[in-house]
C-alpha cells in the first residue's frame, strides 16, 4: 500500500472544520512534501513526525529512498498550527504497512514532541463538536485535552500520552488498550472571590445598582472621585453573578479554548476581562490579518469591565458602539469578515476629570482645555448604550471604621438575582428569537412582554420629554424598570419602577 487516507481537524475563526490527511509514497531520491497551504508550524511537521516515527520504533521516513507527500484538504483552506501531527504520522505508517486499522469514522489531533509524546493542543471542544455533527465516533487525542473533550457527549473520547499509546490501542483487536473517557459531568463550584460586596462600606446605591445589572444583564457605569471604591466594587459584582448553564459553558469555554486563555478545563462562571487602559484597538476589538477574537468576545457571557473608562484611546470607546447594540462585533479585512459574539456585560469605571475632584469638595485642578477634552472622550452614542450611570461619592470617615457584619449581603443579593433571572428564562421560553436576559429585548419583544398602564405610560412620557431621552434610552429605561419589578417579584412594571430606573440616566454631564 502506498496510499492512506486519515482525519483530523482544525478551527477556522470560532468554527471547526475536518480536515483530510492524504499520503502518497512512491519510489525515488528521498523527499517529504506538505502540501494544502500549510503555515510555518505544519511545514515544520515533517521532522517532528519523522523523529516521533522513529523514536516509537519504527524506522524513520529520512532513512528510506522514497518520497512522501502529505495533502491536507480541502487544499483551499489555510492550515494553521501542529495538531495535525499525530494524523500525519498515523497516515504515514498506513500507508508504508507498517501499521494496519480502519481509520472511517475516526478523528486524530494533536502535536507530536520528538520523543513521540504528545502535547496539548488548542479549540478541542469546538473541534469535538464539529467532528460528532459529522458522523465521527472515536476522537485520538492528547491526555490533557481529554476532560475538555469529554463534554461532548456520545462520541468516543481516548486521552493518550504519546504516539506508541495510540498505535498500540490501533493494533490491539478488541481496542482496549487506552481507556475511554468518561463523559464530564459540569459541577459548578461556588468560586473564592478576593473582594464581596461585605469588604466595601457604605456605596449601598451602587450596590443597588450592580445588582440591578447582574439580574437584567445591563450595562453600567460608575463614576466619581477616585479612591472611592469603584474598582472594588467591580470586581465584588462577580460574586453575585449566577453559573452559567450547559450551552454557555460550552459557548465560553469553546471561545476561550480557542483563543488559547483557557487557565481550567471548564468555564463554568462568567468570564471576567479587565483591559488595561493603553490596550490596543485590535485588543479589545479583535483583528489583526487573520481575523481573531479581541476581549469583547473573550467578554461573551461574562463581564468587560473598563477601568478608568475615559483614558482608553476614543477609537476604542467608539468602537464598542456595534457590540452593545448588537452583541456581536463585525470585523471586515482584505481576506474576509468574521462576525464574533459579544454579549457581555459592561462595567465601566471613571473619574469625573484628569485629577478625580471635579464635583466633589476638593478643589478640581484641572485645566479647562483638559477637563473638556476628558469629557468629550465619551461621546452620546456611548453614553446612550450605557443603561445605569452610577454616582460613587466619597464616604465618611465613620462608616469606613464600622466592623463588617456577620451576615452576607453577597450570598443574600446573588440568590435575588437568580430568583429574577429564572423569572427572566420562563417569560422568554416562548421567545422566537435569542432573548435570555431583559437587556437583550429589541423593540417588538418590549410590546410582546412588558405591558404598562396608562399611568405608568403617563409618567415615563413625561419624565422622557423633560430629560429629552432618545428612543434608545426610552426603550433601555423599560427594560430596567421590568428588572426592578422581576427582582421585586412584581408581575407588572408599576410607577415606582420606571421612576427608580429613571434615577439611573444621566440628567446632565456626569463626568
Amino acid at each position: 500500500m502506498s496510499f492512506a487516507k486519515v482525519y483530523s481537524a482544525q478551527t477556522t475563526l470560532l468554527k471547526a472544520t475536518i480536515i483530510t490527511v492524504e499520503v502518497d509514497i512512491s519510489k525515488g531520491l528521498y523527499a517529504f512534501a506538505i502540501v494544502g497551504l500549510p503555515d510555518k508550524a505544519v511545514e515544520e511537521a515533517r521532522d517532528r513526525v519523522s523523529a516521533a516515527i522513529k523514536n516509537s520504533g519504527f524506522k524513520s521516513p529520512k532513512q528510506k529512498n522514497q518520497k512522501v507527500v502529505i495533502a491536507l484538504a480541502p487544499a483551499g483552506l489555510k492550515k494553521e498550527g501542529p495538531l495535525f501531527d499525530l494524523s500525519a504520522a498515523l497516515a504515514y505508517l498506513l500507508a508504508s504497512d507498517e501499521i494496519i486499522f480502519d481509520p472511517e469514522k475516526k478523528l486524530f489531533l494533536g502535536e507530536l514532541a520528538l520523543d513521540g509524546g504528545l502535547r496539548p493542543i488548542r479549540g478541542t471542544l469546538p473541534l469535538v463538536q464539529a467532528a460528532k455533527q459529522k458522523g465521527f465516533k472515536e476522537i485520538f487525542l492528547p491526555k490533557e485535552n481529554a476532560f475538555e473533550a469529554a463534554l461532548i457527549g456520545d462520541i468516543a473520547i481516548f486521552g493518550a500520552k504519546n504516539l506508541k499509546e495510540v498505535l498500540a490501542h490501533l493494533d490491539n483487536d478488541n481496542n482496549t488498550l487506552i481507556e475511554k473517557t468518561k463523559k464530564t459531568k459540569i459541577q459548578s463550584t461556588g468560586l473564592k472571590h478576593s473582594i464581596s460586596f461585605d469588604d466595601i462600606r457604605g456605596q449601598e446605591t451602587a450596590k443597588r445598582g450592580l445588582e440591578i445589572a447582574a439580574a437584567g444583564r445591563h450595562n453600567i457605569a460608575l463614576f466619581g472621585p477616585p479612591g472611592t471604591g469603584k474598582t472594588m466594587l467591580a470586581r465584588a459584582f462577580m460574586g453575585i453573578l449566577p453559573a452559567l448553564p450547559y450551552d454557555e459553558v460550552i459557548e465560553t469555554t469553546s471561545i476561550h479554548s480557542i483563543a488559547g486563555t483557557l487557565e481550567e478545563n471548564l468555564i463554568t462562571h462568567p468570564p471576567f476581562r479587565s483591559p488595561h487602559h493603553t490596550a490596543s484597538y485590535v485588543s479589545i476589538v479583535g483583528g489583526g490579518t487573520i481575523p481573531k477574537s479581541g476581549e469583547v468576545t473573550l467578554a461573551h457571557r461574562g463581564v468587560l469591565f473598563l477601568d478608568e473608562f475615559a483614558e482608553f484611546d476614543r477609537r476604542v470607546i467608539e468602537s464598542l458602539r456595534q457590540p452593545l447594540e448588537d452583541r456581536t462585533i463585525n470585523i471586515s479585512r482584505a481576506k474576509g469578515t468574521a462576525l464574533f459574539p459579544a454579549n457581555f456585560i459592561l462595567v465601566a469605571a471613571m473619574n469625573p476629570c484628569p485629577c478625580g475632584n471635579f464635583g466633589s469638595h476638593k478643589e478640581c485642578v484641572c485645566p479647562p482645555s483638559a477637563l473638556l477634552r476628558y469629557q468629550r472622550k465619551i461621546s452620546g452614542p456611548i453614553i446612550d448604550r450605557l443603561d445605569m450611570w452610577i454616582e460613587v461619592p466619597n464616604i465618611s470617615i465613620k462608616k469606613l471604621s464600622e466592623v463588617r457584619k456577620k451576615d452576607s449581603q453577597t450570598n443574600v443579593i446573588r440568590a435575588r438575582v437568580l430568583k429574577a433571572r429564572l423569572v427572566q428564562k420562563r417569560r422568554f421560553k416562548s421567545s422566537k428569537h435569542t432573548v435570555k436576559a431583559n437587556s437583550d429585548m429589541n423593540v417588538r419583544d418590549i410590546e410582546t412582554f412588558i405591558t404598562l398602564s396608562e399611568k405608568t405610560k403617563e409618567i415615563l412620557n413625561r419624565a422622557a420629554a423633560k430629560l429629552d431621552l432618545s428612543p434608545r434610552s426610552y426603550h433601555r429605561v423599560i427594560k430596567l424598570a421590568r428588572t426592578i419589578a422581576d427582582l421585586e417579584g412584581d408581575a407588572s412594571v408599576e410607577e415606582s419602577h420606571i421612576l427608580e430606573a429613571l434615577q439611573y440616566r444621566p440628567k446632565q454631564k456626569v463626568y
